[in-house]
């Protein structure tokens, strides 16, 4: 990791800037292979699961009964540990309904809003090494919570073609049938136009690569919504004299070993923080399984050394980060601070896995410095808000002058009339009443 100490304000900027892959290239990518998608469909679907992943697939949807097979293949540990955090995940979830409160703003006029479920929505889980089965969970349980007719699911296959039995029972648990083994940009095409075999969503979730990531953006210019911007993972963490490094080293490479394009970054007002941290971090480092990937994402990252917490503060509001870790004495006194995250540990006992699995709050969250602008998911991602009024003859009485004045100096005539109308003492557009011969 890059040591940096006491770095001046002018060059915080560049030390927030995340790398990336020239979008220009990118944008090539995925418009040839959105244009395959919407020409040739399951076809190219299939064309790319063999170039990308190296698999041959006669079949793009998953089975029920390879569904069902797979879900014995998880052990009774792992079920249990899915199933708790199914159970926090919906009581957190459940709680963010909204019930409905009708306003009456003026005597007479009567607004309110009311939620309504998108109904199809699809949801993209990366798989791979590392098969993220607990977004099915992040996603699945709110859009089943939020009343979302259709549901599908894409993941992309392993090197024998299969998916990790794991993401097929959570599938299963949740409730999600419509399961396709296929991934990356070509999926993102596939949910966003249709094919044969893949149904056309109206908004598509779930964290991904660059690729994944461009790909999402694109389908909003091709009228598909999305959740977010999620790129690859990160966290920022910040340290004081009270944090404890074996806990700070264990959070940093618990980011790192996402991919070697995942960034961590550790902010501390102590020296002696950093140093300790360091060690800590070779001697965990080497214990890891992905040790390889998680030093290529720790050569992209970075230990700041600042003058004091609320340098740190004011940096990490610049990063925006998507997990914010305060490993710092009384975390909580600093929440007013703290404005651009996209969600919060307090406390040297609040590591980011919490977060990631069964605490309850969702992990999909805005990455790239979005969470200055993206909130997390949540219920209502996987909802339209509706707004309703009604106004009584004494309402339009009340606000149609008003109304009057203001369309008039716009100077939209037809609008004032519309008011004007209802008005009038004696209106002459009156019921009309039915002819009949």
């Amino acid at each position: 990791m890059k040591k940096i100490i006491y770095p001046p304000r002018k060059d915080w900027q560049n030390l927030a800037a995340r790398p990336a892959k020239p979008s220009v290239d990118l944008d090539k990518t995925v418009k040839k292979i959105f244009a395959d998608v919407q020409k040739s469909g399951d076809a190219a679907l299939k064309k790319y699961t063999r170039l990308f992943d190296k698999v041959s697939s006669a079949s793009l949807k998953v089975s029920p009964a390879t569904v069902k097979n797979g879900a014995t293949k998880v052990s009774p540990e792992l079920k249990k540990a899915i199933q708790l955090a199914k159970k926090n995940i919906e009581a957190f979830h459940s709680a963010q309904k909204e019930n409905i409160k009708i306003i009456e703003t003026t005597k007479g006029v009567k607004c309110w809003r009311e939620s309504r479920a998108i109904e199809k929505v699809g949801i993209y889980i990366p798989g791979g090494s590392a098969p993220l089965f607990s977004t099915i969970l992040m996603l699945g349980i709110p859009a089943k919570l939020a009343g979302c007719k259709e549901i599908i699911l894409c993941t992309p296959p392993d090197k024998n073609g299969q998916i990790n039995p794991a993401i097929l029972y959570t599938a299963k648990l949740v409730g999600i049938d419509s399961i396709f083994c296929v991934g990356g940009i070509q999926a993102i095409a596939a949910m966003t136009f249709g094919t044969k075999t893949i149904p056309k969503v109206d908004k598509i979730f779930g964290p991904g690569n660059q690729y994944v990531t461009a790909a999402k953006q694109y389908a909003q210019q091709c009228g598909v919504a999305i959740d977010m911007p999620a790129g690859p993972s990160e966290v920022l963490v910040i340290a004081d004299e009270n944090s404890n490094p074996e806990f700070v080293a264990a959070d940093l490479l618990s980011q790192a070993e996402h991919g070697p394009d995942s960034q961590v970054v550790l902010l501390s007002d102590d020296i002696n923080v950093l140093k300790e941290t360091l060690v800590e971090l070779e001697r965990q480092l080497y214990s890891l399984p992905r040790k390889a990937i998680a030093k290529q994402a720790l050569d992209n990252s970075a230990l700041i050394i600042l003058n004091d917490m609320k340098e740190c503060i004011e940096f990490s509001n610049l990063y925006a980060p998507e997990h914010l870790i305060m490993a710092v004495k009384d975390a909580k006194k600093y929440i007013p601070d703290i404005s651009n995250a996209g969600s919060v540990f307090l406390g040297n006992y609040s590591c980011e896995s919490a977060g990631d699995y069964a605490s309850g709050t969702n992990h999909t969250l805005p990455t790239n410095g979005y969470a200055r602008s993206y909130s997390g998911v949540s219920l209502d991602s996987f909802v339209k808000k509706l707004t309703f009024q009604e106004l009584s003859k004494e309402g339009i009485q009340n606000i149609g002058p008003a109304i009057e004045q203001m369309a008039e100096a716009e100077q939209l005539v037809a609008h004032k009339n519309a008011v004007t109308v209802r008005l009038s003492p004696d209106p002459k557009g009156r019921k009309i009443k039915k002819q009949y011969k």
